[in-house]
């Protein structure tokens, strides 16, 4: 069998597994990653894929943001600031059902700003204190948050890593993803699917209406990692305007700034919390909470893509996408969201949407089109469509990995009751408007 074959047949197994055994979802990975990763290394003749394509895979940033930002949200539970936001979000919701989807509209408002998983790692405490204060399961309110900071990835620049990918590629600014060309960017489509799915989440939690009670007010016990996780929020911003050097070491500290970032406020939380009390506690704390497992997942499965990269499987799928869509701009517009929605649900959308950018602008060349409702289809299909599946997205695996922590398994159809109406309502109101605005107009 050619390399190509045996990549998706690996593939296919992982992913199988990978829904059928929640429990040990990074195992599966991790021994997927070494299969891939051996085979491509010592038996492909035709692929090179070395140790150094291995840790090239692996996107330290990301890995260190989201520990960095793991332990500054054990510090900020233990300040019982979440608590404390859940009081106000008690005394201002009537009931379970507006405080769901008050905090998933809150967490994409952040994500706009901020990176996906951060944020689902910011908001999911106080969705985690609320529902223990009420007594109720967090698996719905957690995934909501999880879908909700994807869909809000795409609104500005700074949001997703794929929009940061569009925007160097396509010389777009901050501010050409609210206004480019004198139309619409892509932060208004984002916007009517973020006003729709409100309405979804109302729909599926309609029957939360238990009121909200609050009893007594949570003293906060430290006001520092607060101002830790505003700084986080504050300084990745500021990180995403960064221009990158030409190279050396200067661009491997430009690659890792969300990371290092991230860590850095760490250690000033463990210092500050070491010179209040004399001890070692916050240390303790910060190595206890850290979800290893989901690090863990999140590597293997940096490689296992990798692996099926280096094999051409994404660029098999993208030729066979475009050969699909002839010479009709709308055909092949609908052909790129929704096959990008369908693939992204399996696959990391990075290496799809590099894949496809440069595809993308040769198919709008040929065709005598500029390449902007294609480029916005792309992004549309490939940043939402990861909300489908819980593995589809970093966010999803990170609010299932704090739900893990708290006690709760979430299968894939528990997790699919929501993200697949969230995720089809949010892709259909992008694509048309998308297509109205930048496809007729």
């Amino acid at each position: 069998m050619s390399t190509f074959v045996i990549a998706i047949i690996l593939f296919a197994i992982t992913y199988v597994l990978l829904f059928a055994l929640p429990k040990y979802r990074a195992f599966v990975a991790l021994g997927s990653a070494v299969v891939f990763s051996l085979w491509l290394g010592l038996l492909a003749d035709d692929v090179t894929f070395t140790f150094s394509n291995v840790l090239g895979a692996i996107d330290f940033n990301v890995l260190m943001m989201i520990a960095g930002t793991m332990g500054i949200v054990s510090l900020f539970i233990e300040s019982k600031m979440p608590m404390r936001i859940a009081d106000v979000l008690l005394s201002k919701f009537k009931n379970v059902k507006m405080a769901i989807v008050a905090m998933a509209l809150l967490a994409g408002i952040v994500s706009a700003f901020v990176d996906n998983v951060a944020t689902v790692l910011m908001i999911a405490p106080i969705a985690l204190a609320v529902c223990k204060k009420q007594n109720i399961s967090p698996v719905g309110p957690i995934v909501s948050i999880a879908v909700s900071s994807n869909l809000q990835g795409a609104a500005t620049l700074v949001g997703d890593t794929t929009s940061i990918l569009l925007g160097g590629y396509a010389n777009m600014t901050f501010f050409d993803f609210f206004v480019f060309k004198g139309r619409p960017g892509m932060f208004f489509a984002v916007e009517l699917g973020a006003v729709l799915t409100a309405f979804i989440l109302l729909y599926l939690f309609r029957k939360e209406t238990q009121p909200l009670t609050l009893k007594d007010r949570t003293e906060v016990t430290d006001y520092v990692p607060s101002f830790l996780m505003i700084g986080v929020v504050v300084l990745l911003i500021l990180a995403s305007f960064l221009k990158a050097p030409a190279g050396g070491a200067l661009l491997t500290l430009y690659n890792l700034r969300n990371g290092i970032i991230c860590m850095a406020l760490l250690d000033v939380g463990i210092l500050v919390n070491l010179i209040r009390t004399k001890s070692l506690s916050s240390t303790k704390l910060v190595i206890k909470e850290m979800d290893y497992q989901t690090l863990l997942l999140l590597a293997s499965l940096f490689v296992v893509i990798q692996g099926i990269t280096s094999a051409g499987v994404i660029a098999k799928l993208s030729e066979g996408l475009v050969a699909l869509g002839g010479s009709n701009l709308f055909l092949m517009y609908t052909l790129i969201v929704f096959a990008s929605v369908i693939i992204s649900a399996f696959v990391d959308n990075i290496p799809y949407v590099l894949t496809m950018l440069p595809v993308v602008t040769g198919v709008a060349s040929a065709m005598g089109v500029e390449p902007y409702v294609l480029y916005f289809g792309l992004l549309v299909g490939a940043t939402l469509g990861g909300n489908i599946t819980p593995i589809g997205a970093s966010a999803n695996i990170t609010g299932i990995g704090i739900l893990r922590k708290e006690g709760y398994e979430v299968k894939a159809r528990d997790f699919m009751k929501i993200s697949v109406p969230f995720t089809l309502t949010a892709v259909l109101s992008g694509y048309l408007f998308i297509w109205l605005f930048w496809g007729i107009l």
